[in-house]
Order: structure tokens, then sequence, then C-alpha cells
């Protein structure tokens, strides 16, 4: 039985998946891997008819209709599957991000919606596994500053009542990295024990070999979950022997790439989605080829729709 065509370049791509057919099917055929529809509305499987005429399914149960998007980051957007395969396509591939101004001119479409766009692709790319790091070798972990100092904030820029001394003003992102394996990166409020432990305990298994730097917070958190736990004292040098933290600082330097280069200016409110779609670039970047990456953005697209309103703030996120 011949290999189904799967198209390897961004040229290739955007000629293939310009039948709307085409990405209904390539959807339906990772939603439902076994073949059998299941109705959005009522949920039986295997009970429905496809429309042709309106590119969507029926349900004989419920008599509802439904198409592909339901139930995925594609709900209730009127832009075409067409467009929305570049801009995964195009997110998915690039090292240092791409810009909502970058397709906006690619796929002809408003700036606003390719921001939103682009933020809805960035949820399906979140890792949400829990898979623990550290079976496989030592976890590296360390954290970051993001953004502009607060005595070069405008005082109209500043958020009444909020607390600017952790970091300078400065967003603060805490990483662990398996060394060849994983990285798991999250925006932390300061760099206290009971923030950086919990988030520690979260992503990394107990009685792990753990490599860090001198910040005081390590040692006690090593302490209470029983990791063996080595320190990198960056006064006194940067690596010694298989003591460094040279990998995940490896993964700050493609991070703020992107945010400096790329995006320019993120407000801490969406710096998280950011984070998770350079932890997935970073995670995908060897053995997966340019059409591997974009069908694992594909993958993990359903149930996890935002809508406008979330993404601004106006509307509190579902539970």
């Amino acid at each position: 039985m011949p290999t189904p065509y799967e198209p390897q370049t961004l040229t290739e791509a955007i000629r293939y998946y310009s039948d709307e057919l085409t990405c209904i099917n390539l959807l339906a055929s990772i939603r439902w891997a076994d073949g059998q529809v299941c109705c959005s509305a009522c949920g039986e499987i295997g009970n429905t008819i496809w429309l042709a005429n309106q590119k969507r399914w029926k349900c004989r149960g419920c008599k509802k209709q439904f198409s592909i998007k339901v139930g995925t980051i594609f709900e209730d957007s009127p832009i075409g599957l067409d467009k929305w395969m570049v801009a995964v396509w195009m997110l998915a591939n690039c090292r240092n991000g791409v810009s909502s101004y970058e397709i906006m001119r690619n796929i002809g479409v408003s700036q606003k919606c390719t921001w939103h766009m682009l933020h809805r692709i960035r949820k399906a790319m979140a890792d949400l596994t829990a898979e623990k790091l550290g079976s496989n070798g030592p976890v590296e972990c360390d954290e970051t500053f993001v953004g502009g100092k607060v005595k070069n904030m405008h005082r109209s820029r500043r958020v009444v009542g909020m607390n600017y001394s952790a970091g300078n003003g400065k967003a603060i992102v805490m990483g662990m990295l398996e060394r060849g394996g994983r990285v798991r990166a999250r925006v932390i409020a300061n760099r206290k024990v009971h923030n950086m432990e919990s988030l520690l305990t979260a992503h990394v298994r107990p009685g792990s070999h753990l490599i860090t730097d001198e910040h005081t917070s390590y040692p006690f958190i090593a302490a209470n979950n029983e990791y063996a736990h080595e320190i990198i004292n960056h006064v006194e040098g940067y690596v010694r022997d298989h003591v460094h933290t040279n990998s995940i600082e490896n993964f700050w330097s493609c991070l703020k790439r992107g945010l400096n280069g790329t995006y320019v200016s993120v407000e801490p409110y969406h710096l998280d989605r950011y984070v998770d779609e350079q932890v997935f670039r970073f995670n995908l970047r060897k053995e997966h080829t340019d059409a591997q990456r974009f069908k694992a953005v594909l993958k993990d697209v359903v149930g996890r729709r935002l809508t406008y309103a979330e993404l601004t703030g106006r509307l509190a996120p579902a539970a």
C-alpha cells in the first residue's frame, strides 16, 4: 500500500493544504484515528453521516450538525483551514518564533486576528504530560529574568499595588532541563522556596540528580525532597567536571532571541504562552522534521479552545 503524501516544506504545505477537504481529512484522521467519528453534541460514536455539500457531519442520534473545528482551537473561527495550516506550520518551525505581523502579510487577514490565532496555537503547544524529569540523567535547574527594569518604566505603565521588588520588576521564568532530554519552564511570582519548590517537585522525580547555581532556595528544596544536589558557584566558575547549568542557559538564549528579536514586547500576563511555544520547539528540535512538528501541534488542538475574551482578560478561563 503506498505511503500517503506528506508535505515536507512550507511551499509544499501551502500547495497541499490549499484544499479545504484535504485539511478536514487530515484533522479527522488525527482526531479520530480509528475512523469512528464522535458527535460533539451528544458524544455518540460512529453514528454520523458526512454531508458533502456542507463539509460537516450530522449525528443520526441527536440530529445536530458539527464541523471538524468544533471542540478545537479553530472553533468559531471564520478563517479558512488553509490559512490556519500555514500559521501552524510557521509557528511550529520558525526557530525564533514568528510575529503576528508576519503571518498577517502572508495569509492576508488582520493583525488582531493573527495575534489571536497564534495564541490559540501556543495553547495547543503547551506540554501537559505528567511524566517527570530525572529518569535518564541529571536535571539542571535555573531561573531567568524577562522584561525591563522598573526605573525605566513609565509611571502610567506601572500597575497599582503590584510588588516590583522581586527581580527589579522583571518577570521570572524558572526552568528544568534533563540533559539529553526535555525541558519544562514556567513563570513564577518570585524566587522564594514555596514557589520554586512546588514547581520543581511537580516536574522532577524525587531522588533525581539535581544541578543548580548558588541560589539559596535550592539547598532547602533538595533537602526536603531528597534530591542528589550539586551546586556550581558562578563566582568561582561556570563548569566543574559534569557540574554546570550550560544546557538550561542555552534554552534561555533561545527563549530570549525570540522574545527580544521577534516579539520585542511581551506582557507578563501572556509570557507563559510564549514560554510554552519555545519549550515545544526545543523539545522537538532533534528527532523531528518540520512535518512532524506540524502534526505534533495538530494532535493537541482538541479541548484547548481559547476565546478572545479569555485571552485579553475580559473573561476568566474555564475551570
